[in-house]
């Protein structure tokens, strides 16, 4: 595929993570932080995310299966994945975590066990999508193009 198909390819995938709501503005404004200084900034953060998420996932999984849920606990996870979640605009994970949120406070053990399925759902569908586009990137610029902004 010669550069200009990938770039338009990646135009239009890009177009599509906004469409869908996988992404929101924040997403944009961190784009715009990256310069030829740090080529590399959103993946970097977007990584990070990954980690930090995976990590939050295994604490929230460990906390529900608990006898007794410490709610409190279950909560500040959530209200931490929602913040990170926010930071990259990952949209839809940040829809999930509000109404997970909203579950913690009424203490309701099912609705936090159907969110946390949820947020993996979403979680994991951003995580793919978002390697898709990284993907995209890598193969512009190794056939020599320059990413479309």
């Amino acid at each position: 595929m010669d550069v200009l198909q990938l770039q338009k390819q990646f135009i239009d995938y890009k177009a599509s993570l906004y469409n869908e709501g996988f992404l929101d503005e924040q997403f944009t404004q961190l784009q715009d932080l990256q310069d030829e200084n740090n080529p590399d900034f959103v993946a970097e953060v977007v990584s990070l995310f990954f980690e930090d998420s995976e990590r939050l996932l295994n604490e929230l999984t460990k906390s529900l299966e608990q006898q007794s849920v410490d709610f409190k606990r279950v909560d500040a996870h959530v209200h931490q994945w929602k913040g990170s979640s926010s930071s990259i605009g990952a949209q839809r994970v940040q829809k999930v975590c509000i109404a997970f949120r909203n579950y913690c406070e009424e203490q309701n053990v099912e609705g936090c066990l159907k969110s946390l399925q949820q947020v993996k759902h979403e979680y994991s569908l951003v995580k793919t999508k978002l390697e898709t586009l990284f993907k995209l990137e890598q193969q512009i610029v190794a056939a020599g193009g320059s990413i479309p902004m």
